[in-house]
């Protein structure tokens, strides 16, 4: 939180009315529950929370009862406290309090002058003097600042959102906290709209959505982190596959396939294996292997290229490859198909010279253009010109005058073809700057999925090179390329962008069918074939349930077409009800084109 010179003005912001919340949140629940372990209590977005170890559990109906005593706070009009005191005496305060937390806070001050988790000490003087507020009868470690009283918050839109665990300081070797949520706005009409978007984003929850729809489950002897696809999760992966490759390939990439395991050699010569540390899987055998389970692909595909002798007139070699990596996440990272252990990541790269950079460069972003507009999403993005940490540029890998001349061609990219990119530093790759493509889900949160990255440094470290037209040798340079990024995220986007309702050359099933009753199974059975016969994907349910019954289920199923057939649709005509509940009625023939078109056109 930045400072203030004062501690309270009429104009105090939302960030400080909601870490001032924490506190209030604080001092209630040591009024309820007295002998209260407390952690820390930050403002974040859309609210606050504060860690907390207590005796006994908490649920939803302790929230609403933790929730009135905050309000009983305010009308108490209690101050916000401010003192400046010695760190000895903040020691024999809290150890008095009997607040743990808050004396190993007090440690790391003066040990390194800061409480930031830091193996190492921090270069900065041990801290003399430190900060503490008290509200009511609940004193905390804070450096502020807060508003001046409670009736400063009564105001407030607030609401206690859920109880969580969280470990101590982020670290999972320390114990397990309970975390209370909270969101504070300034109206409460904000407060709704909020609360109205998290419902909605409720119903569009992957993981939610993809068991209702049979994508994908976990196995808990499969383990965490480890998603498995079932039949119609594989049909949407594949045609988004069919669909990548039919792009690329259109721009000269071709098909590899890499190895799941490398020796860490590999990867210390390309700079990973410092960069991912405990995030590798490592393999090992009683027959002395010793291998990493690939963090990246782009290290395997060095090889493919330096197998050969490579000339000028070779020149760009482009591959494309979607394959698993593997990363050790933090066990309490991992949920969802957001954050995996096995990532399918669709992957390319480009082998050039210098002056086929802008080129090639530039077609891969034609390319992430066509693919995103194909999937609906390519109206709401902006593009971020990733550069260098200028301050830690030991960081990266390469030369500074190579980082140099990328950063400056990528901006001259971004200039040319009107991409606006806007400079942000901290956020280069570990070997070139690169420009990440932002985009909005159906709920505004911003996400990156796809990036260019342009590379002088691995070339030279594998020593990747290539005869000109003098007969000398060159170095290469990579272009990166992620278009979906993983297969994993980007069904997760997906499956939330569409609330499961995928556009019909997604959709596993686009169309389903259903008798009236038995005598009605063979004109059932012969539309099928037909249909499925056009490379139409086809369900028929000849269970024994009512029509009514198959016909919600099937729209549980957010198909887009289901036909029930019966006297009259032997005829020819079909009565088709649209994902929807619109109905229209076609002749066979007609229908079935109209469908084809529909997935051609990727409507």
């Amino acid at each position: 939180m930045k400072k203030k010179s004062n501690q309270d003005s009429n104009s105090d912001s939302l960030e400080i009315k909601r870490h001032s919340c924490s506190h209030l949140l604080a001092a209630a629940i040591l009024s309820l529950y007295p002998n209260t372990k407390f952690g820390i209590g930050p403002a974040i977005n859309n609210g606050f929370y504060y860690d907390l170890e207590l005796k006994q559990d908490l649920g939803t109906k302790d929230l609403k009862t933790i929730e009135k005593k905050m309000h009983e706070l305010i009308a108490k009009d209690l101050k916000f406290e401010k003192k400046v005191i010695s760190l000895s005496e903040a020691e024999k305060l809290f150890t008095r309090l009997q607040q743990p937390y808050k004396i190993e806070l007090l440690r790391d001050l003066k040990e390194k002058g800061s409480t930031k988790m830091e193996k190492e000490k921090v270069n900065q003087k041990s801290a003399e003097k430190v900060t503490i507020y008290q509200l009511g009868n609940f004193v905390d470690l804070c450096r502020g600042p807060h508003v001046s009283s409670t009736k400063k918050l009564n105001s407030l839109a607030f609401k206690l959102t859920k109880v969580a665990g969280a470990y101590w300081r982020g670290d999972e070797k320390n114990k397990m906290l309970t975390r209370i949520y909270g969101l504070a706005f300034g109206q409460k009409k904000d407060l709704k709209e909020y609360l109205n978007q998290q419902a909605e984003a409720e119903k569009r929850d992957h993981r939610k959505l993809g068991k209702e729809l049979d994508l994908f489950c976990f196995s808990e002897l499969v383990g965490p982190g480890l998603p498995l696809f079932s039949p119609k999760g594989v049909i949407i992966i594949e045609q988004l596959k069919k669909e990548i490759e039919k792009v690329c390939a259109g721009y000269g990439f071709e098909k590899v396939m890499t190895p799941h395991l490398a020796k860490i050699e590999l990867y210390q010569l390309s700079g990973h294996a410092s960069k991912f540390k405990k995030e590798l899987f490592r393999v090992h055998s009683d027959q002395g292997h010793n291998f990493v389970m690939k963090p990246v692909q782009c290290p395997h595909q060095t090889q493919i290229y330096a197998s050969q002798k490579r000339s000028y007139r070779d020149l760009p070699i482009r591959y494309m490859e979607s394959e698993k990596q593997y990363r050790a996440e933090k066990t309490g990272e991992v949920g969802g198909l957001n954050r995996v252990y096995a990532i399918t990541v669709e992957d390319g790269h480009s082998f050039c010279r210098v002056s086929q950079v802008k080129e090639e460069i530039k077609n891969m972003v034609k390319i992430i253009k066509d693919f995103y507009t194909s999937v609906g999403l390519w109206e709401n993005h902006w593009v971020s010109l990733s550069l260098r940490d200028y301050e830690h540029q030991e960081k990266y890998i390469g030369e500074p005058k190579d980082w140099d001349q990328c950063e400056e061609m990528l901006a001259e990219i971004s200039k040319e073809m009107n991409l606006n990119a806007k400079r942000i530093e901290g956020e280069a790759a570990l070997y070139g700057p690169k420009l990440d493509f932002m985009f909005k889900d159906s709920l505004g949160n911003e996400i990156q999925i796809p990036t260019v990255q342009l590379d002088f440094a691995t070339p030279k470290r594998f020593n990747l090179v290539y005869t000109n037209e003098k007969g000398e040798d060159e170095y290469v340079v990579m272009v990166h390329r992620a278009i979906l990024g993983s297969y994993e995220r980007f069904l997760a986007l997906l499956i939330e962008h569409f609330a499961g309702a995928f556009p019909i050359w997604l959709s596993p099933i686009q169309v389903y069918l259903t008798p009236v009753g038995e005598k009605h199974i063979p004109l059932a059975q012969k539309l099928e074939k037909e249909i499925k016969e056009a490379g139409i994907r086809t369900e028929l349910d000849l269970n024994s349930e009512t029509v009514s019954y198959r016909v919600r289920k099937a729209e549980k199923q957010k198909i887009p077409y289901i036909l029930v057939l019966g006297d009259k649709e032997k005829q020819g005509n079909l009565n088709i009800r649209k994902r929807g509940g619109q109905t229209e009625q076609i002749q066979k023939q007609d229908f079935i084109k109209k469908i084809l078109e529909e997935i051609s056109q990727k409507k």
